[in-house]
């Protein structure tokens, strides 16, 4: 059933008159104030006025309790007079006469009367009857907003072609003007329009929800047929399309056959012949009237090849769809009407289009001149094809119809292609459509541009044009596109578009090594572009070996490439190097940062940067950078990596699981991984670590042999060394991945925000923008400068000296971390000191070999002690960085309660309120950090329970200042005194 739209439905309820309509069903009603109220029609309602009108609002109420009716006026009329809720709408939407009839008062339970006027003639004839359901599905269109909808989304919302053909919407109101079968006139009009396939034998409108097209007889005095398309888009395709459960008879738009007709009726006339209404109705919008159509591709009645023959069309322009139905019937078609001396032409669209879509899409000036070029197939009983001239078409003056085919006829749209095939027809004599289609291979004349010896195929050039290649071989160009995704010599799967010049084309995708698939690209190729197949044939042959040079080009190209190296000028080296010899090179690298616009975070920054920096190392650090949201974590990487070149590092800004074992093995051997967010490689975070740990990823997978395609187990490897650096939000982070890496967090005072405020402020002065400028030098410097660290292995003199607190297992990675902290000092340096060799002796019968090292020196010890104790002294606290922020920042409230109030710190209690306003925090990052201090009993949670507060207690000493992370570390001024003491000895 068609779905009132709600716009209507309001609008009846808006317009309509409630009282009015009550009154005039025999309820008496009286004003009081803004409503109305009289004794209720439904029910014995005599003492006591229960029924309350409200016109403003358009509703109604009894207040009795035992009706309680209420509502609007569609259903006031439902109710009282016992019909439907449609039925009751169609009565307010129709006549006001009908809705406003007198009656006795009585509430009907079901009215067999309908309301509204029937108008159709029980002693019509079947005929007759069908020209009346017209009208009235004529009527109901132009009443319908969704029919108006479809009709303008189909590109047929004209006015005159509406009224031209009648055009109707069955919208299920039919039998609600009709009486019930109980009714004699009633049983009398149903039954005639069920013999007409009106109604189905469930007594249903067989066209409901349907656009409809009556097709009539070719004087137009008569009713044929009714064809009905339904305008929802959810209904399934084999459903769209509906006729009349009778015999096809009728002629759609009969006015063409003499619109096509030459003068006083002789031969020479033109019409297009189309698959379905909705096409014909498309052609006859733009202009072209002399238009008809078949029912479907399976039935071109003989009813219409009689009246073709009888007035005497001597061409007809088929448009068929672009499928393979439309083909098959086109076929079949051409070949009836060639066998009667008729032209017959093929109007082309795009595969898979048909007239309709294909105006939609490309507009009414495309279809146009796709008649213009519609493609001669032939004419039975033809003594020459059709010439150029004019001649050999009729122009618009010569026809009864000043909007026929041949008004928008080219008479120059024949090519030379299609000349060559219609003289090798005619000479070959043949009438039948399928000589037409078969052109003589020894007829055929080649341009001499592309002949060749048959020694041996010339192997053309290809052009680059974007991400395809093209070549270009007389009037034909072929362009090749997915070239690049073949992996092999024994692949060439490509995707192929050969086109002429007249613009005729084909396209598909192949394998050019596989002979089927060629012979059928060949053979598709000639039906859409009319070339000959031997030709294309050769073609094929010269554009797979230039396909096949390119091919191997690129695939030896790609096996010799190796990564790009950047070569640097003799001032950029003479530029870094001088940094890299600096006796201060950490503070110059940190006051780089500074100079490059960052503000604060000195220690982080080195951390990081000398985390980054170990990638030449064996075994180089990890680093995760922790903050809350917004306080600058990704600026702090971001800014650490603006110092290394971009071809040593690989930035993502998530992972997927598997996606590390398939980098390749080069693809990350030291260089720099950097992932923008931890959770965005949660996936991954077993692959990060193994990689951290061993150096080195390895998988076994299932994969498709390229040469025998069957399936095998391949192994993919991924070579480090790999320095990683992420950044997180998350207050717990995996404990495995934790203690694999440094971890920084990002200084959230109140101090530095209002550093980082001051300096925004000044990057928009004029002196800021400058500085911006002279960044950019100092960022290549520092590039360049790290283009010439090379990895080296560093052997530690001191080492054996050196201590670490040794308390919990897991510092038994710190301790790594801090010895190859100072390795990566050390590397920086190599250019200020030089490296040792020994000599490693082999066993018998083996060379010996030398192995080069670079030595630590004791500033490089004391320039990791100063950067160990805050970056390493957190792993061996049990609380994480911001919970153990927050633990200070507890501290330093209670102290300022207990000093303020003189109160013992037992009763100096605080609330999570208090917490949020002191440090600006969120109530969950309060809540979370909380918890945590709670769970390892830092804090203890008293109240909370039937309504009482929620108060904490602190339960640690909170006159115990925050220190510096002791993590075991010798003095330096230690081991000076003993290297003293050894020289001395010495």
């Amino acid at each position: 059933m068609a779905r009132i739209p709600e716009s209507e439905i309001d609008r009846i309820k808006r317009e309509t008159d409630l009282v009015a309509l009550i009154q005039s069903r025999g309820t008496v009603l009286k004003q009081q104030g803004t409503n109305w109220t009289g004794f209720c029609p439904f029910h014995e309602d005599t003492k006591t006025p229960n029924l309350i009108v409200t016109p403003g609002k358009g509703l109604f109420r009894c207040m009795a309790s035992c009706c309680g009716k209420s509502g609007n006026v569609i259903q006031f009329l439902e109710w009282f007079d016992g019909v439907s809720f449609r039925h009751a709408f169609e009565v307010l939407a129709g006549r006001a006469d009908a809705a406003f009839a007198a009656s006795d008062g009585t509430p009907k339970k079901s009215s067999t009367v309908p309301k509204l006027p029937c108008p159709f003639d029980s002693e019509a004839s079947e005929s007759e009857l069908l020209g009346q359901v017209v009208e009235y599905y004529h009527e109901r269109l132009l009443q319908s907003e969704a029919a108006k909808d479809y009709l303008t989304f189909r590109g047929l919302d004209d006015e005159n072609l509406v009224r031209k053909f009648k055009l109707g919407f069955a919208d299920r109101t039919l039998g609600l003007r009709i009486p019930l079968k109980n009714r004699k006139e009633g049983q009398e009009i149903r039954s005639k329009l069920q013999q007409a396939g009106v109604y189905r034998a469930n007594g249903r409108e067989h066209l409901n929800g349907c656009l409809v097209v009556p097709v009539y007889d070719e004087s137009r005095s008569k009713v044929k047929q009714l064809y009905g398309r339904r305008i929802q888009s959810n209904v399934p395709k084999d459903k769209r399309h509906l006729y009349l459960a009778k015999p096809l008879a009728g002629i759609f738009n009969p006015d063409a056959l003499k619109c096509g007709r030459g003068l006083a009726g002789q031969a020479g006339g033109e019409i297009i012949l189309c698959e379905s209404l909705l096409d014909a109705l498309t052609f006859y919008r733009h202009g072209m009237e002399a238009v008809t159509c078949t029912y479907g591709t399976a039935n071109f009645t003989e009813e219409l090849f009689e009246a073709i023959l009888r007035h005497k069309i001597e061409s007809v322009k088929i448009a068929f769809d672009a499928d393979e139905a439309g083909e098959r019937a086109f076929l079949e078609v051409a070949e009836k009407l060639i066998a009667h001396g008729i032209e017959a032409h093929r109007i082309k669209f795009r595969w898979g289009m048909d007239a309709n879509t294909f105006a939609q899409e490309e507009g009414p000036e495309a279809l146009r001149q796709a008649v213009r070029d519609s493609i001669w197939y032939g004419r039975g009983k033809s003594e020459k094809a059709p010439q150029k001239s004019e001649s050999s078409s009729l122009s618009s003056t010569k026809v009864g119809c000043p909007h026929s085919v041949q008004a928008v006829r080219n008479e120059d749209s024949s090519s030379g292609v299609l000349s060559t095939k219609i003289a090798a027809t005619k000479a070959a004599g043949h009438s039948s459509l399928a000589a037409n289609l078969a052109a003589k291979e020894e007829d055929f004349s080649e341009p001499t541009s592309v002949r060749e010896s048959k020694v041996g195929l010339p192997v053309e050039a290809l052009a680059k044009s974007g991400d395809f290649h093209e070549l270009a071989l007389g009037s034909r160009t072929y362009r090749v596109g997915g070239l690049e995704k073949n992996g092999s010599l024994e692949v060439l799967k490509i995707t192929l578009r050969v086109m002429t010049d007249e613009g005729l084309f084909h396209v598909d995708g192949l394998d050019l090594y596989r002979d089927g698939e060629r012979r059928k690209f060949i053979d598709r190729a000639a039906e859409e572009t009319l070339l000959e197949k031997e030709l294309l044939k050769r073609d094929l042959g010269k554009l797979l070996l230039a396909l096949e040079q390119a091919q191997e080009k690129r695939l030896n190209a790609g096996a010799d490439d190796e990564e790009e190296v950047v070569e640097l000028t003799a001032e950029e080296k003479e530029e870094a190097l001088a940094l890299l010899k600096a006796p201060n090179l950490l503070d110059r690298i940190t006051t780089s940062y500074d100079e490059a616009g960052i503000v604060g975070e000195k220690n982080n920054l080195l951390a990081a940067y000398l985390a980054c920096a170990s990638r030449k190392l064996r075994k180089p650090l990890a680093v995760i950078i922790q903050s809350t949201s917004a306080a600058g974590k990704s600026t702090l990487m971001d800014a650490v990596l603006s110092f290394f070149p971009d071809e040593e590092q690989v930035k993502y800004s998530a992972m997927t699981g598997q996606s590390l074992y398939y980098l390749g093995e080069a693809n990350l051997k030291h260089k720099i991984l950097a992932i923008v967010e931890e959770e965005g490689a949660e996936k991954a975070s077993y692959a990060l670590k193994l990689l951290q740990s061993e150096g080195e990823l390895t998988i076994a997978s299932t994969g498709k042999d390229p040469q025998s395609g069957r399936m095998e187990t391949q192994e993919y490897h991924v070579e480090g060394p790999v320095a990683i650096v992420l950044t997180t939000t998350s207050i717990d982070i995996d404990e495995e991945l934790m203690n694999r890496c440094l971890v920084l967090t990002v200084d959230e005072s109140q101090e530095q925000t209002e550093r980082i405020h001051e300096l925004q402020r000044e990057a928009r002065t004029i002196e800021g923008l400058l500085a911006a400028e002279k960044r950019k030098d100092i960022v290549r410097v520092m590039q360049n400068a790290q283009r010439l660290i090379e990895p080296m292995r560093i052997a530690n003199p001191f080492a054996r000296h050196l201590t670490f607190a040794s308390g919990r297992t897991r510092t038994r990675r710190d301790h790594e971390k801090y010895l190859t902290l100072i390795d990566s000092i050390a590397l920086l340096h190599q250019h200020q000191r030089e490296a040792i060799t020994h000599t490693v002796k082999s066993e018998a019968g083996r060379a010996s070999r030398e192995v080069k090292m670079l030595p630590v020196t004791l500033e490089d010890i004391e320039a990791a002690n100063r950067i160990a104790p805050e970056v390493l002294g957190r792993s061996l606290d049990e609380l994480p960085p911001q919970t153990r922020r927050l633990l200070e920042h507890i501290k330093e409230h209670v102290r300022a309660r207990m000093e303020e109030q003189k109160l013992e710190q037992r009763l100096a209690l605080f609330t999570r309120r208090e917490l949020r306003e002191k440090t600006g925090w969120s109530q969950t990052q309060i809540r979370r950090h909380l918890e945590n201090l709670q769970e390892l009993e830092y804090v203890l949670m008293r109240g909370g329970r039937n309504g009482v507060q929620m108060k904490y207690e602190l339960l640690l000493d909170a006159s115990e200042q925050a220190g510096a992370f002791h993590v075991g570390l010798i003095d330096v001024e230690e081991l000076k005194q003993k290297e003293a003491k050894k020289e001395k000895a010495a």
